[in-house]
């Protein structure tokens, strides 16, 4: 374990992007534990209203964010700075995630159903994070033999024609398989050979005078969305709590004051 750890993570320079990884997931959590807190008026949390201004935490975000990576660029891929500003880097960016869908939509709706785009992002990004991070660098690794060279080759070359299944996947307007057939090759090998959304830049591109074709498209993503609305609501009402059921005049309560 320690070989592989040593081979993998640490002499490819990836130790900081580990940590920076665990720090994303772990802001997030908290932070939406917090919010979740000030929401149901328990705990010791508090917005943070200076002068009447109610402050989101995306302000520290962005400032962490800017102080992690130009210090992530300035020491490089090694030794404990790199390690100590990746961190601050992930902490800034996951207060901003946390809270995409009020830059998305300059308005507080973090308790709202566009909220719900804030926890497809961060869900997203720690996604394709991990499957940086679970490239082990295939060839950038030193003192290899040649059969390991070529092992590694073809694992760079499978890289690539999964990549170009993941476009495809994505071009049909299925961006949740493209993410996981970023770590599944299988799944977005299906993606790129079934239909595409209707909306999708496929669909509008090459279905544009099959009609037949793209009637097919339409009552398949129907029968999807009715199938699987129910559980993917549920799946992030569980990670980022539920929206409220009527918009809320004025700051809602637990918008990101932490």
């Amino acid at each position: 374990m320690g070989h592989w750890f040593q081979q993998n993570i640490v002499e490819p320079g990836k130790l900081p992007l580990l940590l920076a990884l665990s720090a994303f997931v772990l802001t997030f959590a908290i932070t939406r534990m917090i919010t979740r807190m000030i929401r149901a008026g328990k705990g010791p949390f508090r917005n943070f209203t200076p002068g009447g201004v109610h402050v989101h935490h995306v302000v520290p975000g962005v400032v962490l964010s800017v102080v992690g990576g130009f210090g992530a660029v300035a020491s490089g891929q090694h030794g404990a700075a790199a390690g100590v500003f990746a961190v601050v880097f992930a902490v800034g960016a996951g207060l901003v995630l946390d809270e995409f869908a009020l830059i998305l939509h300059l308005d507080d709706v973090y308790w709202t159903e566009e909220g719900r785009r804030s926890v497809e992002v961060v869900v997203l990004t720690a996604s394709l994070v991990l499957l940086v991070l679970a490239g082990f660098s295939p060839l950038g690794v030193d003192q290899l033999s040649g059969e390991q060279q070529q092992n590694r080759l073809g694992v760079v070359l499978t890289y690539v024609v999964n990549f170009g299944f993941v476009l495809t996947a994505l071009f049909k307007g299925k961006a949740r398989m493209a993410v996981i057939g970023t770590l599944i090759p299988f799944v977005a090998l299906i993606g790129a050979i079934r239909l595409a959304r209707p909306a999708s830049l496929w669909a509008r591109r090459f279905y544009r005078r099959r009609h037949r074709t793209r009637a097919r498209a339409v009552l398949r993503a129907y029968h999807h969305d009715v199938r699987w609305v129910g559980p993917r609501r549920r799946f992030q009402d569980l990670i980022g709590g539920a929206p409220d059921k009527t918009p809320l005049p004025g700051p809602r309560p637990g918008g990101g004051g932490t």
